[in-house]
């Protein structure tokens, strides 16, 4: 029905380059570790280099699939590991159901369509599904709470 994604490798990679707003990244040791990265979906360890970075998830999605989000595009700051990682391991993203958060639904054009926030211990499966039962959906954004960030997406999953 679904499948989750990080930011791709390639996309990280052009991010390390110049970022969204076209700077440089602003790289870090992360001394205490816990930042949330996008690029592996877990959280960084003691010591990670990492990465601050701009970060544009719609129109990245737009250039793929030809939607139009128009005055939806946004762009924010994302954590990523300050050199490849490897990318997500398999399941689900290390910090789910850590913290409240809000998912934001779009269309095949890239418009919203709604959203709703979630409380620490509600699953994510659960919302993804709600969400997704929509034929409407193509794509879900799961953003922080406390600071609108983007985390991850999901991405209705191809008939």
């Amino acid at each position: 029905m679904y499948t989750v994604h990080a930011i791709p490798a390639e996309v990280v990679a052009d991010l390390l380059n110049a970022d969204d707003a076209g700077r440089p990244p602003e790289l870090s040791t992360d001394a205490e570790g816990g930042a949330p990265l996008r690029c592996c979906l877990r959280r960084a360890a003691p010591g990670d280099r990492i990465a601050l970075v701009a970060y544009e998830p719609l129109r990245r999605w737009s250039a793929e699939t030809g939607a139009n989000p128009g005055p939806y595009l946004e762009r924010g700051p994302v954590f990523v590991h300050a050199s490849p990682c490897g990318g997500p391991a398999a399941g689900e993203p290390g910090y789910l159901g850590e913290a409240e958060r809000v998912f934001r639904r779009y269309d095949r054009d890239g418009r919203i369509l709604g959203g709703r926030r979630i409380d620490r211990g509600e699953t994510h499966r659960e919302v993804f599904a709600e969400m997704f039962a929509d034929p409407g959906v193509a794509l879900v954004h799961v953003r922080a709470v406390e600071y609108g960030c983007f985390l991850y997406e999901a991405r209705r999953d191809s008939a």
